[in-house]
């Protein structure tokens, strides 16, 4: 399995892909403008051509473990989620979306972990790596969004108002879904890890096995009541569940979640 990556050269320098990336497309700007690479164009074309039929519903696939805690009980269409700092939860978020056929794309996060994607169960044949955006962040997001359905970016700063209106006025044309680590204005939900608590390990030796954590979301501008679940980020089988034993489906029995 493979994952497309595409390197940037902000300020005309080059910048090499992550060594743990998998299989590359060549370096490319990823500018939506009449001299933008061929190399992005190839890629976007590429995945235009494999990408399975568009879903129609505003409501995207999510885990039921996620979906809990999410406005409205799903992930949406061009709607923008900003996470507080974890990755992990961000892939939890591709999860459903990449199972159930859709292509899913990273920007500005180098650590994202293809091994460990691969086994939450994201297809490493449907993701699109970005891993060093530099100053082009916001353009490489912006050429993701128009041909991905779930798009995870780490800015190396906050976005302003203006820059998230227009991302967003995109998201909302094309049907993609924004997952922001870190602050991003006018979020639909915001999300936070606490309470984080590792199983596995004995008197001061053994494996981690598991992570139990406690997933907050506060509503877009905060008008909505906070929602709170205890979860499995990972369990013992690298799926992700609501900790309470009411057997919720862990990615491998993931469906699309409804509204």
């Amino acid at each position: 399995m493979s994952m497309h990556v595409v390197a940037l050269s902000p300020g005309g320098d080059s910048t090499e892909p992550s060594s743990r990336a998998v299989a590359t497309t060549a370096p490319a700007s990823a500018r939506r403008r009449a001299s933008a690479s061929p190399d992005v164009r190839e890629l976007q074309a590429r995945i235009r051509g494999m990408q399975t039929s568009r879903l129609d519903a505003r409501a995207l696939p999510t885990l039921p473990a996620i979906a809990g805690v999410l406005p409205g009980g799903a992930l949406r269409q061009g709607c923008s989620y900003s996470i507080d700092g974890s990755v992990t939860l961000a892939m939890a978020m591709l999860v459903a979306p990449s199972s159930n056929g859709a292509w899913c794309g990273v920007v500005g996060v180098p650590d994202f972990g293809a091994e460990a994607a691969a086994r939450f169960g994201i297809d490493l044949e449907r993701l699109a790596l970005v891993p060093h955006p530099g100053e082009q962040w916001l353009a490489a997001t912006a050429a993701l969004v128009d041909v991905l359905t779930v798009v995870v970016v780490r800015p190396p700063r906050r976005a302003s108002d203006a820059e998230a209106a227009r991302l967003g006025a995109r998201l909302r044309q094309r049907g993609a879904a924004l997952v922001v680590l870190g602050d991003w204005p006018q979020s639909e939900a915001k999300l936070s890890v606490s309470e984080s608590e590792w199983t596995g390990l004995g008197s001061g030796h053994g494996y981690l096995t598991g992570r139990e954590v406690t997933v907050t979301a506060t509503g877009r501008l905060g008008l909505d009541r906070p929602r709170s679940a205890r979860l499995w980020l990972p369990d013992t089988t690298q799926g992700f569940r609501a900790s309470n034993g009411d057997a919720l489906a862990s990615h491998a029995q993931a469906g699309a979640a409804t509204a």
